[in-house]
């Protein structure tokens, strides 16, 4: 057998100070094993599998490079883990929010370029699944910088970035995430299997699925088909046309802003199909005859890029699945920029989203690598669009087959959680649940199941679990009337875990964008994600780390009054008044409401209920909503109601 360490230790690695440090391995049955630290020497003997198991005693926090050594008595090899540092180690999960990339974030490109921290280290682990638990992780440490920080985790880096500045401290970060993932699959069968509602509702229902799976997947592939043929790219007529260059003009160009998030909607053009942007730019003098980089944000899965009616790039469906999470960067040919009047042009194959040039604004530019000196065009701002195919309104999405990947119950803690056990964490944190929406109610148990399941199998007792409330988002125009929303009762759902013990929830429904599922902003995500943790762990005592929480409400004649628990020195309105309440009898009919402050309360009413029962806020995809508390943080989307929701 192999003598080697876990996947988990390699060059750059942090480990946790203030307790102890599992260290483990494998080598011949029956050696032993000797691993020395610091000034501590620790000895173990393989079992009959090979694997071993030792523990460190609790190290102080140290920046100073060490090495780990570790010997095999049989084996009669050493392993040396070099560049070792002491200190907060922290698990970065969940689904594409904290996938979503440092460079895609707003201002990617200056935040990769300003990411020299030899003091943080990262660890992505790679998307892999697994029908059973594994023990190789295949990934390796990498001390952060611009190299390696861009395609890590933003919220991530943002929370250890303000984690090291405010502890100074080496931060390691280990980042396993999956875009689309269910919390299913990130929660051990043994931890499913030991809920009846989740067994009978996740488990057995998934393994009666697969019982049908060939018809389902007969099912899945025919709608498919459909689909794919509705939406075909029947070709590029607007480039037969000449719409990549100015004077092409047949098209009928409107002009509109870009980024488009939330534009679509507004312009009437929520729907799939095939769209072409086109701007006029002049060039300074020096850059004609260079090679430039045009970065555009994230687009849409299939886009072609022009520049002066000359093809230069673009990005196939095949080539990168969730392109619309990420930046891509083209390069224009040194043949093709001249002094003066320039064109850039953009044919975008819209798919299941619907997105076209979402941004962030600060991503989208035009550079000249051989004149750093000169600043960069911004491309933000206006442009022209044109119509080339309209496919109609998307809104018949493929529900997944029971055996995509990411989708199947414990399959990726197999693989992605389980080789990390049971090295030393300070906590979680954790930005997951858009895929679960439509079972938001069922989330109420599952997520708190998930956070038990990890802290059983870890052995460290209750380490802290942060965790971020949904944003608002919703590609449909907002609703003029108050209604029923799953992702609202997802929200209500991650917020029932703060019953939880060492738990926090950053709220986040004020940086969402309208139109975009990734919101760039992934900074403020990261410095929230910091607050509960020096608060909770760090002596912060005296930190405000939660905006406003529902406690309770009290009906008074023809109005209700809510209190809140963590309104710091009192509450506060972003603008001239409170929106986003409504209120309702017994009927359960709600009309908006208004609602004023009074002291750290808030008195709601409405003419409409004379005899209220039930106040609601922010109870929407993507709500207008303004309440905070003195130190800028929103409030929780709330319910006063029990009454049933939409979702199972």
């Amino acid at each position: 057998m192999d003598f080697k360490l876990a996947d988990v230790f390699s060059d750059n690695l942090v480990l946790q100070r203030d307790m102890q440090v599992p260290v483990w391995g494998w080598a011949s049955p029956g050696s032993k094993v000797e691993l020395r630290f610091s000034d501590q020497t620790k000895s173990s003997i393989a079992g009959t599998d090979g694997r071993w198991e030792l523990r460190l005693d609790a190290l102080q926090a140290s920046s100073v490079p060490r090495s780990l050594l570790v010997d095999s008595s049989i084996d009669k090899q050493q392993i040396i883990i070099r560049n070792v540092l002491v200190g907060e180690v922290w698990l970065c999960s969940g689904q594409s929010n904290m996938l979503y990339n440092v460079n895609s974030s707003k201002n990617g490109a200056d935040e990769t370029r300003d990411a020299n921290y030899p003091l943080i280290r990262l660890l992505a682990v790679p998307r892999q699944t697994s029908e059973l638990p594994q023990a190789r992780l295949g990934a390796a440490w990498q001390v952060c910088s611009p190299a390696t920080v861009s395609s890590f985790s933003a919220v991530g880096y943002f929370f250890g970035r303000e984690l090291f500045q405010r502890l100074q401290v080496p931060v390691g970060l280990i980042n396993s995430s999956w875009g689309g993932s269910v919390a299913d699959a990130w929660t051990s069968r043994n931890g499913l299997m030991s809920i009846p509602e989740l067994r009978e509702d996740i488990w057995e229902r998934h393994e009666k699925d697969l019982l049908n799976l060939e018809p389902l997947r007969a099912a899945y592939a025919d709608r498919l088909r459909d689909l794919e043929e509705r939406t075909r790219d029947t070709g590029n007529i607007g480039w037969g046309k000449g719409w990549a260059d100015l004077h092409g003009t047949d098209a009928e160009w409107k002009a509109t802003d870009i980024p488009w998030c939330g534009l679509q909607s507004a312009e009437g053009l929520f729907f799939s199909g095939v769209l072409w942007f086109r701007k006029e730019l002049n060039l300074p003098s020096a850059w004609a005859g260079q090679e430039l980089r045009l970065s555009l944000g994230s687009c849409d899965r299939s886009c072609s890029i022009y520049f002066n009616n000359v093809p230069v790039d673009g990005l196939a469906l095949a080539e990168q699945l969730d392109a619309q999470s990420f930046s891509c960067e083209y390069a224009i040919p040194a043949s093709l920029p001249r002094p003066g009047s320039n064109v850039i042009a953009v044919r975008i194959h819209m798919g299941m989203y619907a997105e076209a040039l979402t941004g962030p604004a600060t991503s989208m530019r035009l550079t000249c690598p051989a004149r750093p000196d000169l600043p960069p065009l911004q491309l933000a701002g206006a442009w022209h669009y044109a119509v080339e195919q309209n496919y109609g309104i998307k809104d018949d999405i493929l529900p997944p087959t029971p055996d995509i990947p990411h989708h199947v119950p414990s399959h990726i803690f197999n693989a992605m959680i389980a080789p990390i056990v049971p090295f030393a964490i300070r906590g979680t944190i954790w930005y997951q649940g858009e895929a679960n929406c439509e079972r938001a109610r069922q989330y109420r148990t599952l997520f708190p199941t998930l956070i038990q399941d990890w802290r059983r199998h870890w052995c460290q007792g209750d380490f802290p679990f942060l965790f971020v409330q949904l944003p608002g988002f919703n590609y449909k125009p907002v609703q003029k009337d108050p209604s029923e929303s799953s992702w609202a009762e997802l929200r209500e759902a991650q917020a029932f875990a703060l019953n939880q013990p060492n738990t926090g929830m950053v709220v986040a429904i004020d940086i969402g964008e309208a139109q975009n599922i990734h919101p760039a902003n992934k900074q403020d995500v990261g410095l929230r994600l910091v607050l509960p943790a020096l608060a909770k762990l760090h002596g912060f005592e005296n930190l405000v780390y939660s905006g406003p929480i529902y406690k309770s409400m009290k009906i008074e004649k023809k109005q209700i009054r809510i209190f809140f628990n963590h309104v710091g020195s009192g509450l506060a309105v972003h603008g001239e008044k409170l929106e986003g309440f409504s209120i309702a009898g017994k009927n359960r009919k709600f009309a908006w409401a208004d609602a004023r402050l009074e002291g750290d309360t808030v008195v709601v009413s409405s003419p409409q209920v004379p005899r209220p029962a039930a106040v609601r806020y922010a109870w929407a995809d993507n709500p207008l909503c303004n309440l905070f508390n003195s130190s800028d943080l929103p409030a929780s989307p709330f319910r006063t109601d029990k009454w049933p929701g939409i979702t199972r």
